[in-house]
């Protein structure tokens, strides 16, 4: 029978008409599982849903916290948010699920229809607006990771320790299977959320081979009620361990991993491109993101270029930049954290006020948006981005040319163009900051760097510069003669108007030594 649903096909994730389907989306993080930081908080007592649920119960009452959550989950994610999804050019959106939306604590299964009932409403926005929807089972019975982010109650994996978790966790997705069996939205089911976090305190490595034995267990069961749906498979250690991906799970599944705070180049990629590459398997950057716009001007077109489809974390929360959506921090949301921190209690009728204002915020048509998100990481005009990010494919004499060493410890020193540090690396500004943004790149006769843009219509490339010396370089797009840009000492930025189109806009050098720090791109 021919899989209708999206499947892997070698390498390559596809459609039912075998059409290839490039994954773009963002993961619904904080709805159906919320997360301490995205209430502005790392502290300890309120950093995982069953703490931010006592938390609020303590500020409100027993009876006004259980009416919040029921609002909550209606507000924050809506139709208008899947909507948006579609319209900014997504595909796709990863849906994190807690197991007790779903599943009673209860020592035999009972079930609980309002994860169903939430989860249903959001697979027919899905299919009005034309996205796959992936379910993540982000929290799952006794706790796959040891951590904040799977609710745990001791920062202990249970679930590899336990076999009650692992019958109730294999009950659980195959009564999703069952349930979703038919729904062409579904993209896949994604089965455990970073298994296993990396050693601290104490280490669990000793466990991943119950997490590779419990994958097939796990897979099996599923393929006895759903034998179409593609299955997302993830490593330990926040999904970037590849040791359990010593043989496929499944024909149809697609290899998981994340990226965070990493050096956005193709050496971040590659082990993971050579292990799919082995196992003939899809890849997918199933979650990444949390830092500044141009790294993800740098590494999402990358991935694209290498045929790895990508879903950025998160689409929303509270203050930020860095998301799709920020939430408005309530007037006075600081006095929860007060009580948080240090235990001074706003009093209850404050504290509904203030949790009342959020609950009107954290709806779509409340939100700030913030577009230049989706511009970085799609390269829409307007964006900007290093010059040190220069497309790395198709490759050498190609999309550029150094004739540099190659140095395979440096950014991007493999590629044998010249990289230099323009400031040293200093401390952190954010907590996934890996200061890839202090190189700059120089160009030499002979030398070139390409850039792909997609412009609507005609725009205005500048280009910061540091010149030692009077010096030329060549600016070349489409098939438009190349321009020539004289640079002085003392100049520290040009300015080019290019036609609209799209391409790779080539910079090559002419005379003398001329860094290039950063590119601009805007509209008239």
């Amino acid at each position: 029978m021919k899989n209708k649903f999206l499947h892997a096909e070698g390498t390559k994730i596809v459609n039912g008409d075998g059409q290839e389907v490039l994954l773009k989306g963002w993961g619904m993080g904080n709805w159906l599982l919320p997360e301490g930081y995205m209430w502005l908080s790392s502290n300890e007592k309120f950093d995982r849903p069953s703490r931010i649920q006592k938390v609020i119960e303590e500020l409100t009452g027993k009876e006004y916290a259980e009416k919040f959550w029921q609002s909550y989950r209606e507000n924050y994610v809506n139709r208008n948010d899947i909507l948006r999804l579609s319209e900014l050019g997504y595909n796709s959106v990863r849906i994190p699920l807690h197991y007790e939306l779903f599943l009673s604590d209860e020592q035999r299964i009972q079930w609980k229809e309002e994860g169903f009932r939430l989860l249903d409403r959001c697979l027919e926005w899905c299919e009005e607006a034309g996205i796959y929807a992936f379910l993540d089972l982000h929290a799952a019975p006794g706790g796959q990771t040891g951590h904040n982010i799977d609710d745990s109650a001791d920062d202990i994996p249970h679930l590899f320790m336990e076999n009650e978790y692992q019958e109730k966790c294999i009950a659980l997705w195959v009564k999703l299977a069952e349930r979703y069996r038919d729904r062409e939205s579904v993209g896949g089911f994604d089965l455990l959320n970073e298994p296993i976090a990396p050693p601290r305190v104490q280490d669990f490595d000793y466990l991943i081979p119950e997490l590779s034995g419990f994958y097939e267990r796990l897979v099996k069961a599923i393929r006895e009620v759903d034998a179409y749906h593609m299955l997302s498979i993830e490593g330990a250690h926040w999904a970037t361990d590849t040791r359990i991906f010593r043989c496929k799970y499944d024909d149809n599944m697609v290899l998981h991993f994340h990226r965070y705070a990493v050096m956005p180049d193709t050496r971040c990629l590659q082990e993971y491109i050579d292990v799919a590459k082995h196992l003939n398997v899809p890849l997918w950057l199933g979650e990444s993101g949390e830092n500044l716009d141009e790294w993800y001007t740098a590494i999402y077109p990358l991935a694209e270029s290498l045929g790895i489809g990508y879903n950025l974390w998160t689409w929303k929360k509270m203050s930020c930049t860095n998301s799709p959506y920020s939430i408005k921090k309530p007037a006075e949301y600081d006095k929860v954290i007060e009580y948080v921190q240090h235990g001074i209690h706003p009093g209850e009728e404050k504290a509904r006020e203030i949790f009342d204002e959020y609950l009107e915020n954290c709806k779509i048509e409340n939100c700030v948006e913030n577009l230049s998100v989706t511009n970085h990481v799609m390269r829409k005009i307007p964006f900007g981005m290093r010059a040190t990010d220069f497309d790395e494919i198709p490759g050498r004499g190609s999309s550029f040319l150094g004739t540099g060493q190659l140095i395979s410890g440096n950014y991007r020193g493999n590629t044998g163009m010249r990289i230099v540090e323009l400031r040293e690396e200093q401390e952190k500004r954010f907590y996934f900051d890996c200061c890839w943004d202090r190189f700059g790149l120089l160009l030499h006769q002979g030398e070139f760097a390409c850039y792909r843009v997609n412009a609507d219509k005609d725009f205005i490339l500048e280009v910061s510069v540091r010149g030692g010396e009077n010096g030329r370089l060549e600016i070349g797009w489409k098939n438009d003669k190349m321009q020539e840009i004289q640079i002085k000492p003392e100049d520290t930025l040009f300015k080019v108007k290019l036609a609209a189109g799209k391409g790779s806009i080539k910079i090559c050098g002419g005379s003398g030594e001329i860094c290039l720090e950063h590119l601009s791109f805007s509209y008239e």
